[in-house]
């Protein structure tokens, strides 16, 4: 309850801060905005020359083979692994950051990592868009299950905000969480299934990916965007249930912990 309070009683302020932070972002650069639409672009461009011209990658035996079906499929588990980096990687410092905010004003620090959440949420909205409008031009129109993409993310945007409010807790008394974060987004990076299949591993490895759980938010998200498959409605009720656990947990810890940064800052 206590959790849902104060994200409906400051919701105006998140939407505000996150607002700021998006804009706060580009703030004197020619283009502005606008490098939230061509980052993507860019990135798409380099990872599918790099591993389809290069390396000569292709997406299994249930792809064609084809350089843009490989970037497509590419890119769509890339923006999810994105959004939970990015806000993974800033989480430990959210507090070391915004100092002022605990020693000076009464502030409800509790929304810092939404806020965070809310910002690269737009960004992946911006990317996805570009993945969109790179399906029409060389496929038509997307499968109809690219709709219920907002249902399918709900296991990720809460597990990611658990995950956050943890770390952002965690980075005020242990300064080294931000260095170990960032080596273990990295590796997470090359132990999911955005590169290449889960079918390509053999099957004695399956369950290294299993552990890491991007591995079945990023099946569930591309299968939808790509393949047109929508995921069993028991298995994404327990994934919501399970992340809504991880937020609800991350939550508590942050609120009981949260009495010692000003002492400790």
């Amino acid at each position: 309850m206590a959790l849902c309070k104060s994200l409906w009683w400051n919701r105006q302020l998140i939407f505000q801060m996150t607002k700021r932070e998006v804009i706060g972002r580009y703030r004197g650069s020619v283009m502005g905005l606008l490098w939230s639409f061509f980052n993507p672009v860019l990135m798409l461009a380099v990872y599918t020359f790099v591993f389809s011209v290069v390396f000569k990658a292709r997406w299994g035996a249930s792809g064609s083979g084809s350089k843009t079906e490989f970037a497509l499929v590419l890119f769509s588990g890339l923006i999810v692994f994105n959004f939970f980096s990015e806000c993974i990687n800033r989480a430990p410092g959210l507090i070391l950051n915004n100092g002022n905010f605990v020693k000076k004003v009464v502030f409800p620090l509790e929304i810092l990592p939404v806020i965070t959440i809310g910002s690269a949420l737009f960004h992946f909205f911006i990317s996805f868009i570009v993945w969109v409008i790179f399906y029409l031009v060389f496929f038509g129109a997307p499968p109809i299950t690219i709709l219920f993409l907002p249902l399918e993310l709900l296991p990720l945007v809460f597990l990611t905000t658990g995950l956050c409010w943890f770390l952002a807790s965690l980075g005020v008394y242990l300064r080294d969480v931000t260095q170990v974060v960032s080596v273990l987004t990295t590796v997470l990076m090359f132990l999911s299934p955005i590169f290449y299949p889960l079918s390509s591993l053999p099957e004695k490895y399956h369950i290294f990916l299993f552990l890491n759980p991007l591995t079945h938010i990023i099946e569930v998200i591309r299968n939808a965007m790509f393949w047109g498959q929508l995921i069993n409605p028991r298995i994404w009720l327990f994934s919501v249930v399970l992340s809504g656990l991880v937020a609800w947990l991350g939550f508590a810890w942050f609120q009981k912990t949260r009495k010692g940064f000003a002492d400790v800052l």
